[in-house]
């Protein structure tokens, strides 16, 4: 086993989970199989009860395993899926140390950080890289590891001191460090600084790890000069001195990563050069030009309570993202903060209730995703509410699908006070209940969590269709309400479809409005398995359906031909024929600025 270790310096923020999952890419197209470790240095024992304002979103695995966001970036570059063991925390090796103690496996030894901990660590790291995520036999070539923080952090140390036995215990063939760092341009100045970097990878090698590779995040690529002063000061050869500056959108990285060389140098540190081949990239370089090149526009509308990271929703929004560039639209995302569309804001903060419900009417779709707690609810009902009466394509994810049943139970059955026990167990009308498999009491991994199977219920319904018509499907759930199964009845003679069921008949996965252009609900998490040339089902029907191309979408034979090839946009690129729906705006003034996701805000 081959094992690729990325390090962070200087700063937080700098994009180590890009820079792994790149690097993954990149192996994985010079013919070699891929697997990734997260390493998370906080005493949590997961990312399950972590505010997505403190560490963004919490990604949800097969296996159900609550992780950390950048485990979402390496299934999504390299399409493979991993297990709940792929992501390391202080709190995982901790506990499973004290659990050896307390069975008296140590036999009466004092229990110490050193060796107890780091000879975990690196157990640990070895046991998890020759499990097969790619759903082939057998272990990968290369395991890509990141260690998460910086580089001097406190928690940090015990990862760094078993890493540093690990490089010496693999032996150098077998171990690769690229140490990400930053090189700033001061504004009064106006040239790149190198002395944070020297100071962080001295500080590195202090810790007993010294870099193969620099990989550095600039605004602009490294000038000469500079380079060869973080060549003399770093002693890191020139050739393997990367710049990592700033793309248009991510799908870049590997790119530029390929064309400075990285795969030679780290093919090289590892001793797989007469292995591996040159990188084929063309379909990823086709993915990633197609994203620059576009410019109609489909302008979707996020309301939810985290809008202020957006982190917070950032598979919501790479699966919006892989389903716009599959129907050729740049997409644009419109934050809208559910407690500002409230009617109680209305009065505090006119000016912000306003902002709200212009950018809502607005919106070409609506999306109304995850999350718990009762703040924010009712803006998020007004939004689902206002999207049903006026045919605007809308997607409810979880909560969002919850949120629909409590909107339509009050406005179409007249239950004024229907409700979710989550924010009124008093309530006399519960549409939405506690599971009775939950629990209230203890937080972590007791929801349902991971891969259930979802039966489809009608052949015809747009969700089925969506899927291709298959009899059932396997999606991500994380959640500890459901739609009462005694209502189940009531809403459907008033109109509303449950279109996907568990396999017990009683647990509703999907809703879907039939009457309306498309109205769509789903108790699982459909961002968790979209993929950048696999967009996820339903994200691809709210696109299509926001830019007139659902009827086009609907009608394609089979998930290989989603759209005609032969139908093509004003922009030259291969898409569906558009039907204008009236909702869909062209920017007059052909001004766009990319966040680096390829998404425009």
């Amino acid at each position: 086993m081959k094992y690729v270790l990325v390090t962070g310096g200087v700063v937080s923020g700098l994009g180590k989970g890009v820079t792994a999952s790149s690097i993954g890419v990149l192996l994985r197209a010079c013919g070699l199989r891929v697997t990734s470790i997260k390493i998370d240095p906080y005493l949590n024992t997961d990312a399950g009860t972590m505010s997505p304002f403190e560490h963004g979103e919490v990604f949800v695995l097969d296996d159900g395993g609550e992780v950390d966001l950048d485990l979402g970036n390496y299934e999504r570059f390299l399409d493979i899926k991993l297990t709940r063991d792929n992501n390391i925390t202080t709190g995982k090796i901790y506990q499973f140390v004290l659990d050896k103690e307390r069975k008296g496996d140590y036999l009466g030894k004092t229990v110490q950080v050193v060796p107890h901990i780091t000879d975990a660590i690196q157990e640990w790291i070895e046991r998890v890289a020759v499990i097969p995520v790619d759903g082939k036999e057998g272990p990968a070539d290369v395991c890509v590891i990141e260690l998460g923080g910086t580089i001097g952090d406190i928690e940090s140390m015990p990862f760094i001191e078993a890493l540093g036995q690990f490089s010496y215990r693999v032996g150098s063939g077998n171990f690769c460090l690229v140490h990400v760092s930053l090189v700033p341009v001061l504004n009064v100045v106006g040239e790149q600084k190198t002395k944070p970097t020297q100071h962080s990878v001295r500080g590195l090698r202090g810790l007993g790890l010294t870099p193969n590779i620099l990989a550095c995040r600039s605004s602009l690529p490294l000038e000469g000069n500079v380079k060869e002063k973080l060549s003399q000061f770093c002693h890191v050869p020139m050739t393997n001195l990367l710049t990592l500056y700033d793309v248009p959108n991510i799908w870049h990285i590997p790119l530029i990563l390929r064309d400075q060389k990285a795969h030679v140098a780290i093919l090289r540190t590892l001793n797989l050069q007469s292995t591996a081949r040159e990188p084929v990239l063309e379909d990823w370089t086709s993915m990633a030009k197609t994203c620059d090149t576009l410019r109609d526009p489909v302008r979707i509308a996020i309301v939810g309570k985290y809008t202020d990271l957006s982190d917070s929703y950032l598979s919501v929004v790479k699966a919006l993202l892989h389903a716009s560039v599959s129907c050729c639209r740049k997409l644009m995302i419109d934050w809208v903060p559910s407690m500002d569309l409230e009617d109680s804001i209305a009065e505090e903060a006119p000016y912000a209730h306003e902002a709200a419900w212009n950018l809502l009417k607005g919106a070409d779709g609506v999306l109304v995703p995850g999350g718990f707690g009762d703040r924010g609810v009712e803006g998020k009902i007004l939004a689902a509410k206002y999207a049903r009466e006026h045919n605007i394509p809308f997607l409810g994810i979880c909560l969002g699908m919850q949120i629909s049943v409590i909107e339509f139970s009050r406005n179409v059955l007249n239950l004024h006070d229907a409700n979710s026990t989550e924010f009124n167990p008093y309530t006399k009308n519960p549409c939405v209940i506690f599971m009775p498999e939950g629990s209230k009491t203890h937080m972590g991994g007791t929801m349902r969590l991971g891969s259930r199977r979802t039966y489809f219920q009608l052949k015809d319904s747009k969700a089925a269709k969506l899927y291709g018509n298959v009899k059932y499907v396997d999606e991500r759930h994380r959640h500890r309400y459901e739609v009462n199964p005694d209502l189940v009845m009531k809403l459907e003679r008033s109109g509303l479809a449950f279109v996907g069921k568990d396999e017990s008949g009683r647990r509703m996965e999907i809703l879907e409005l039939p009457s309306h252009p498309y109205y769509i609900g789903a108790q699982f998490h459909p961002e968790f398995k979209s993929r950048p040339r696999k967009p996820s089902a339903l994200f691809l029907g709210l696109i299509a359906a926001s830019c007139g191309q659902l009827d086009a979408l609907l009608k394609a034979q089979g998930r290989d031909n989603l759209l005609p090839a032969k139908m093509v946009t004003s922009n030259g690129l291969a898409a569906a024929k558009v039907y204008q729906n009236g909702h869909v705006k062209h920017l007059s003034n052909g001004a766009y600025y990319a966040n680096g996701n390829g998404v425009h805000a």
